[in-house]
């Protein structure tokens, strides 16, 4: 049973990909007919069209806090293939799961991805419902061989669990996952066992990062303590970005959301630089 207050994000994760309408993206069936659809009208500059929809959505009252606009950042490299990231105005982020011959086309692939993502994601099936509530619980008692008890009980992980998805209720999938985000990577460092060690509560943690957004003081911070981790046990962090890059790449040539992971590498490089220039100072 779930009884440890990290285990919310635990579930959560396995939410994402087990329980929503595709996970961290689509079923493999949507995903077939969309991508045949793109292919269809290659003359669409999907680029264009992509920063058109979210422009499209501010216009129609959606909550954009930093603006509509949509970012790409490409992977430096000399030659092909080449890898192209794109973040969402609300944070998801999605890369080029082709092989790509040229930096345009990468740019492409990750447009492609992103506008199939940001399309299905304005379907009904896609919001947070009292249905699909239930449904998740349910699924998550049985995962976890809990009883109905601990879906009532706030104090329990999936209470918790069960809290957070109501407390979301109406927004979409992505919306959610980008909020959960910050809970992945929070129990990714240490940061959850570190806080229940300290003796936070469930309530307090969850009220404090349910309305914090992704910034550069968390991400700050992760990184220390890795620069921590690395002093301590020399190769832990070339280990771990190393294991992130794998599952980066492969969450990308799967078309899968990749924030987590993507965020997961940009903290550890940071945490690289960082102690590069401590070994400068000291030298």
């Amino acid at each position: 049973c779930l009884t440890s207050w990290e285990s919310t994000d635990i579930y959560a994760v396995l939410l994402l990909d087990a329980a929503a309408p595709g996970g961290s993206s689509f079923p493999p069936l949507v995903f077939l007919c969309l991508n045949s659809i793109f292919i269809s009208l290659s003359s669409v500059n999907v680029v264009e069209a992509l920063q058109e929809f979210w422009q499209m959505k501010q216009s129609r009252g959606a909550d954009l806090k930093n603006g509509a606009l949509v970012v790409y950042e490409m992977v430096p490299s000399n030659s092909p293939p080449y890898v192209c990231y794109v973040t969402l105005p609300g944070g998801s982020c999605f890369g080029s799961f082709q092989f790509c011959p040229t930096k345009a086309e990468a740019r492409r692939s990750a447009a492609k991805i992103a506008l199939m993502n940001s399309v299905f994601n304005e379907h009904p099936s896609r919001r947070i419902t009292d249905e699909f509530i239930e449904k998740s619980v349910s699924e998550a008692l049985a995962s976890f061989n809990g009883n109905r008890e601990e879906a009532d009980n706030p104090n329990t992980g999936i209470g918790a669990f069960r809290f957070m998805l109501e407390s979301n209720k109406g927004k979409s999938m992505l919306e959610f996952q980008e909020l959960m985000t910050v809970f992945q990577l929070l129990h990714w460092n240490g940061s959850l066992k570190a806080m229940r060690e300290r003796q936070c509560s469930r309530q307090e943690v969850l009220a404090h990062y349910s309305h914090r957004a992704l910034d550069d003081d968390i991400r700050n911070q992760m990184a220390m303590d890795w620069v921590n981790r690395e002093q301590n046990s020399p190769g832990a962090l070339s280990r771990e970005l190393a294991s992130t890059e794998r599952e980066l790449d492969e969450a990308r040539l799967a078309g899968k959301e990749l924030r987590f992971h993507k965020e997961k590498k940009d903290i550890l490089m940071l945490a690289a630089g960082q102690l590069g220039s401590i070994h400068s100072s000291n030298c």
